[in-house]
């Protein structure tokens, strides 16, 4: 498991990887200027966080995760405002009441990173989003000095989003794609300008959020009992892909009723059962398609499908080509 103590404000950050390896994981920490980029790599995977100062207390960090989980020491000394936006993958996160809360592409997460010690999981083993953090007294001097008579209170905007300590997780909110977007994309001669416009734009947009339908009317969580249940049955649905599927023999072996089991499945990989495990046939059948010389035929078997017409079709659906197509494009590619 890598351990990763999530800097979140503009604490030192080579004092949060002092050891150099972490929880089994290397750990990579270079700093110059205002940006510091640390790399992870070991058994359960790799990531790469970058960091950039935008002002003193307001902090930016593009995080790019290739790994099932990963366990978070950071522990505030501080009022902390935290704003993550996700563009790929699945984070889970264990919450108070014992419940597991999901963010997905498209989300918009706003905390304060009391509840951030313990161990936060990705579904999909990958996880692209960008952090926007802000160390609320020392931050709010900062704006007021860039920009005086700038309306948003961040200690007001902190008291709305997570008076129940929990994260405030929103989907789709209008705007916030294009804000990250433009801050992944700014060109690197006028990044600097561009990021403190930016996270100006989205303290703005948070000021114009309605928080209320986050906190109270919060979308279906997963109690942590059924997502250990639900992963267990995940693990035995790929580790022979080969074999057949059903949904509700998978749903009584792992002791939950077929309907409860489906809306688990959902919540916690982002797509239902029968689909993440199309996905990750078709997934292994590139693999095999690219580094294999096996009949189509054959890798069709593997991947639980004994009609080369079926499995062609699925493939095609999955991935975009036939397998035929697919392998001759790596082969000359």
């Amino acid at each position: 498991m890598a351990n990763v103590a999530n800097t979140a404000s503009s604490l030192d950050l080579l004092r949060c990887f002092e050891d150099g390896a972490v929880g089994g994981c290397g750990v990579d920490v270079r700093q110059s200027g205002g940006r510091c980029v640390v790399r992870m790599a070991g058994d359960a995977g790799e990531g790469v966080m970058r960091f950039f100062e935008v002002l003193p207390g307001v902090r930016l960090s593009f995080n790019d995760f290739h790994m099932e989980e990963c366990e978070s020491g950071f522990a505030v000394s501080d009022e902390v405002l935290c704003v993550d936006y996700c563009f790929e993958g699945r984070m889970e996160q264990l919450l108070s009441d014992g419940t597991c809360s999901y963010v997905a592409a498209g989300d918009l997460k706003v905390d304060d990173r009391t509840r951030h010690v313990g161990r936060f999981v990705m579904p999909l083993a990958h996880y692209h989003g960008i952090t926007v953090s802000f160390e609320v007294k020392r931050a709010q001097r900062s704006i007021e000095r860039a920009l005086g008579g700038f309306p948003v209170d961040l200690r007001a905007l902190r008291r709305r989003f997570c008076a129940s300590g929990d994260p405030a997780i929103m989907r789709g909110v209008p705007g916030a794609e294009r804000i990250f977007s433009d801050l992944c994309a700014a060109p690197s001669e006028v990044r600097a300008a561009c990021f403190k416009l930016k996270v100006l734009e989205l303290l703005l947009l948070l000021e114009t959020t309605d928080a209320s339908p986050a906190l109270n009317e919060r979308r279906p969580y997963f109690h942590r009992s059924q997502v250990e249940k639900v992963k267990a049955a995940r693990d035995s649905m790929v580790a022979d892909l080969s074999a057949g599927f059903s949904a509700r023999e998978t749903a009584e072996r792992v002791g939950l009723p077929l309907t409860a089991f489906k809306a688990c499945f959902k919540g916690v990989y982002g797509m239902p059962p029968f689909a993440y495990l199309r996905a990750r046939r078709m997934e292994r059948a590139a693999q095999l398609l690219r580094d294999t010389g096996l009949r189509v035929a054959d890798i069709g078997l593997m991947v639980g499908y004994d009609s080369p017409s079926k499995f062609t079709a699925a493939f095609k659906d999955v991935i975009g080509q036939t397998p035929t197509a697919y392998r001759r494009q790596g082969r000359f590619s």
